[in-house]
């Protein structure tokens, strides 16, 4: 028989706020999130040849390929920035938003937590972690490119380009927002997981990635700008190339539509995992 005066030191509730990010819960549970994004970044190179340098090579080969591809034979502008640069710039944030959205949690992780209970929000959060470890990495890889052609003024970069933190914060958020959304929905519509990785790759061609926003006209360029990535890669190439079409109005813009968008992702979040492992 239970003892009346016994205390529990952990309780388990599944009432609680559809607005409740739980960070103290998570904050508990931080070597667990240590012990994810180690997984997930040691298995990103666990037996390959390579090893971490598939870092650079990525991010060099994909940038080689949009030149060749867009700057040389579709002859697309990049505002006066050298090629190179440009094209490098925009490989490496959209590497790191693609890859933090594009990695699943509930479906990936189902097995782990039919086990043992952990806030659900630790598995989301690593994958935004380990995915800033590639970032880091990726943007060794630019910096040095860019003092290069910083050293033969080609470019001129500005105070903007102090707002980095700021524009990588609001990546992280937008791509934990809309993987929370999407990994949750996938745990009872599981074909929307195949049509995820389709939507990334022609969100990629709505994003100024491979060309300018200047370089739209008419109600494209009135669309783009309430892509939530737009002011966000707009500022990055402004600050640091010193060329773009940028105004601290898209940024805003971009913000407001960033939090929205997690706020919407954290509420179906919530509502979800009390109930996807009887779904999943």
């Amino acid at each position: 028989m239970n003892d009346p005066q016994q205390k529990w030191t952990e309780t388990i509730e599944t009432q609680h706020s559809l607005f409740d990010l739980k960070l103290k819960e998570v904050w508990r549970y931080k070597d667990l999130v240590y012990m994810f994004v180690k997984r997930d970044f040691v298995s990103s190179f666990k037996q390959t040849i390579l090893g971490p340098i598939w870092f650079f090579i990525n991010p060099i080969l994909t940038t080689i390929v949009y030149l060749v591809v867009f700057g040389k034979i579709a002859n697309l502008p990049t505002d006066g920035a050298p090629p190179l640069l440009f094209y490098l710039a925009g490989v490496t944030l959209w590497n790191y938003f693609a890859g933090s959205l594009t990695s699943y949690t509930f479906t990936g992780n189902a097995s782990i937590f039919g086990k043992v209970y952990f806030p659900r929000l630790v598995t989301p959060i690593s994958i935004v972690i380990s995915n800033l470890m590639r970032l880091a990495v990726q943007f060794l890889l630019f910096v040095i490119i860019w003092g290069y052609y910083l050293s033969k003024d080609e470019i001129h970069p500005n105070l903007w380009m102090l707002a980095t933190p700021f524009l990588i914060a609001l990546m992280a958020i937008f791509a934990l927002g809309a993987g929370m959304l999407f990994s949750s929905l996938t745990t009872k519509y599981k074909d929307l997981g195949m049509l995820l990785g389709f939507g990334v790759s022609l969100f990629m061609y709505a994003t100024p990635v491979i060309y300018p926003a200047s370089a739209l006209f008419g109600p494209f360029k009135k669309i783009s700008y309430y892509n939530p990535l737009t002011g966000i890669f707009e500022c990055f190439k402004y600050g640091w190339l010193g060329v773009g079409d940028f105004s601290p109005l898209m940024l805003g813009v971009s913000t407001i539509i960033i939090f929205i968008l997690f706020t919407i992702g954290l509420v179906t979040f919530n509502k979800v995992e009390k109930t996807f492992m009887d779904t999943v």
